[in-house]
């Protein structure tokens, strides 16, 4: 059944896409239960289960519950946020130090380091990370 594309309207052609979709949907559920039936038969015939096949996709590969790190450093101007310094940045984090005589010391739950820190101290600080970079690529 050759349909001739050239003849159709605009709405004849976005009615056909439409029952294509839905067509090509149910066909790759069908297509999914196929594959579920077929695995579940294979399964009972060898005495397996999904668990042993697949131990991390089955949830018996993960030993217990994630462990939840403690937050390391608070939003000063709303003291709900916080971040455990694992992952990426949040964006108050980010902003935050690109503020004038912000650190990420600064930002630190309990003790942390004044606000101020002198010019001295930075260039000493990043020449020691410099320096330890270097020693470590050796």
């Amino acid at each position: 059944m050759a349909i001739n594309l050239d003849s159709l309207s605009p709405a004849e052609l976005r009615a056909l896409i439409k029952n294509a979709e839905t067509q090509m949907k149910s066909a790759r559920k069908n297509q999914v239960q196929e594959a579920r039936s077929k695995i579940d038969a294979l399964l009972k015939a060898t005495g397996l289960s999904i668990d042993e096949v697949y131990p991390r996709l089955g949830g018996k590969g993960r030993k217990g519950p994630k462990a939840v790190v403690a937050p390391k450093y608070r939003n000063p101007e709303n003291v709900a946020q916080t971040w455990s310094g694992r992952g990426k940045r949040p964006i108050w984090f980010s902003e935050s130090l690109k503020k004038k005589g912000v650190s990420a010391e600064s930002l630190l739950i309990g003790g942390s380091v004044p606000k101020k820190v002198s010019a001295k101290k930075a260039a000493r600080k990043v020449a020691k990370r410099a320096s330890a970079k270097k020693a470590a690529k050796k």
